[in-house]
């Protein structure tokens, strides 16, 4: 799964304090070694507790993690979209991402200036969004100039495309992004088509100090962050920053302690990978047997065939039918055999939409 979630923010906001806690967390990790693909993308691991408990039950010889992409995208300023800064920079890179991870400074530092000489959290976000509203309404300007002529001339593609085209840039000029317009499968397609950065999904992440990370509650910033999210139906991570560059240096059990002493069952950061997964339309299957228990991730909404080609090719080709139990079913049962005695695994085939958490075993012939 070739998708990858973009980390944005303004300067000092603490944008690169996480992603290098991000790096740190995958170049700690055993089974799945960090990887740096170019000096700003990173590989991380996925947690997830149901492999813990497969490799329990299963007892294999080893475990292997599902993962996905990070990419640490060039710093903003106003301007951007015309060129000011790194503004071209960050308008490509952002172009290569699905989703969009945007840190938002959430806490007062007097050692620390803000861009802007203030900490106003809501004034980051829409200085940011609008740099890629003005930059989606230069595109949508563009093409828009051409679709309208054959669309005069009753090509009925170009009359479609023109109403794609108007309601979007009547919502940007509106200052609302793309992604707040609701259109039909069909029309999503020519959306999709455009390329748009404020069509990409979002997820806001407020970064907080080290001692309000336990209860963020009564942080005046995250809740004014929490209601701009709420308004466009976003997700916010709250986390510290620092602490979670702290956090990836320690063993799993040194980082148990750590966090139990803050007061936080889940570090900032699992919780951010998660989110960000989720926010990909990603979803995890796994395999299980003696010589190795496996995550692996997939889109929603993929049939049996092109998950077990994630695998191989070979399996995807051939394809039979999968075997198949719910990770619930399974531990329930204590073990495959006595999950197949409760009658709780199934033959899936060809068409078989496969779901989160399903352990699959597949049958093919090539």
């Amino acid at each position: 799964m070739a998708l990858t979630a973009g980390i944005v923010g303004l300067p000092n906001v603490g944008k690169s304090t996480l992603f290098n806690a991000i790096t740190k967390a995958g170049a700690e990790s055993a089974n799945y070694p960090f990887c740096t693909i170019d000096p700003n993308v990173g590989i991380v691991e996925v947690p997830d507790h149901r492999l813990n408990k497969l490799t329990e039950l299963v007892q294999p010889k080893k475990t292997v993690p599902t993962a996905f992409e990070f990419t640490d995208i060039a710093g903003i300023v106003k301007g951007a979209s015309k060129g000011e800064g790194l503004g071209n920079k960050f308008l490509s890179h952002i172009r290569q991402v699905d989703a969009i991870c945007h840190v938002v400074r959430c806490f007062a530092d007097g050692n620390i200036t803000h861009v802007s000489g203030k900490v106003d959290p809501i004034d980051d976000i829409e200085t940011i969004n609008l740099e890629l509203i003005l930059a989606d309404l230069e595109t949508v300007d563009k093409r828009i100039g051409r679709v309208e002529k054959l669309a005069k001339q009753k090509d009925k593609e170009a009359i479609v495309e023109y109403d794609v085209l108007v309601k979007l840039k009547e919502a940007l000029e509106s200052d609302k992004p793309a992604r707040s317009v609701e259109f039909t499968d069909e029309k999503l397609k020519l959306v999709k088509g455009l390329h748009l950065l404020t069509s990409k999904p979002i997820l806001y992440v407020a970064n907080v100090g080290e001692d309000e990370v336990a209860d963020p509650t009564n942080n005046e910033y995250v809740l004014k962050v929490r209601e701009y999210a709420n308004n466009e139906g976003a997700e916010v991570i709250v986390v510290c920053a620092k602490i979670e560059e702290e956090i990836a240096e320690l063993d799993d059990e040194e980082k148990e302690m750590f966090l139990s002493e803050l007061g936080i069952e889940e570090s900032g950061l699992d919780q951010l990978i998660k989110a960000a997964y989720n926010l990909l339309g990603l979803a995890t299957y796994f395999t299980a047997g003696v010589q190795e228990v496996r995550a692996w991730t997939f889109r929603k909404g993929m049939k049996a065939p092109q998950c077990a080609g994630i695998i191989h090719s070979d399996f995807e080709k051939g394809f039979i039918r999968a075997e198949t139990v719910s990770f619930e079913d399974l531990v329930a049962g204590g073990s495959m055999s006595a999950a197949k005695e409760a009658g709780k695994v199934r033959l899936e085939g060809k068409e078989y939409l496969v779901q989160d958490g399903d352990v699959m075993h597949f049958r093919f012939n090539v």
